[in-house]
């Protein structure tokens, strides 16, 4: 029998999640969602310290292959880094029930998260050719301004369900970026929410994505 799915369930995992176990829950629950037995969900974690590699990733861009352990995954995109310190959001939804709209879904994902840093008084911005969102540091006039990724995106679909999802830097140690090219991009650099001078708890990360979350795709249900 089909469960009701008018709502988004949340899960929120405070410890670090194995990455091969996430991708195999969120394996479950894709094939769930398709088959009409399970909800939507948006799962908030933490990673261990890893690199993953994304369906486009370049293998000259993985400059220290042996600093961390490194996951082929499926999702889109090239390398990237999850760690301690960074929310990881995984979005489970339906797109058939959405509009069946790829392109629209990557850019509600970046209004997400936008409009979570807006929370943080943090005005992140699309880039045209760059994925994810990016914060400027300085004056657009001054030599020394620079453009630092806060948040990545890296999607799957299957069937019209997506899994994998979105990151937003809170407080990773920022060296740890400099084992990969991040997304291929090496003419600007990372930053974070403690980067910027913003601290900001686990839960109150949380609970602003939640919050975005809702303004952009819906009403959800309480976490599990």
């Amino acid at each position: 029998m089909a469960v009701e799915r008018e709502a988004v369930e949340w899960r929120i995992d405070d410890d670090p999640v194995d990455y091969a176990e996430a991708v195999a829950a969120m394996e479950a629950r894709v094939a769930g969602i398709i088959a009409g037995s399970a909800r939507e969900q948006v799962w908030l974690l933490e990673h261990p310290p890893l690199y993953t590699a994304g369906t486009s990733a370049d293998p000259a861009e993985l400059v220290d292959p042996a600093r961390f352990p490194v996951y082929e995954t499926g999702r889109g995109g090239r390398y990237t880094y999850h760690g301690p310190g960074q929310r990881v959001g995984y979005v489970m939804l339906d797109l058939r029930r959405r509009g069946s709209d790829v392109r629209r879904f990557v850019s509600d994902l970046e209004d997400w998260l936008i409009a979570t840093l807006a929370q943080f008084n943090v005005i992140g911005e699309r880039r045209e050719g760059r994925v994810g969102i990016w914060v400027r540091r300085g004056a657009p006039a001054n030599p020394a301004s620079r453009e630092d990724k806060i948040a990545a995106i890296g999607v799957r679909v299957r069937k019209w369900v997506t899994f994998h999802g979105v990151s937003i830097n809170v407080e990773p140690d920022l060296s740890h970026f400099e084992g990969i090219v991040p997304c291929g991009i090496d003419e600007h650099g990372v930053t974070s929410l403690v980067d910027l001078g913003i601290t900001a708890s686990q839960p109150e990360v949380d609970a602003a994505m939640r919050a975005a979350f809702e303004e952009t795709f819906g009403v959800s249900t309480k976490p599990v």
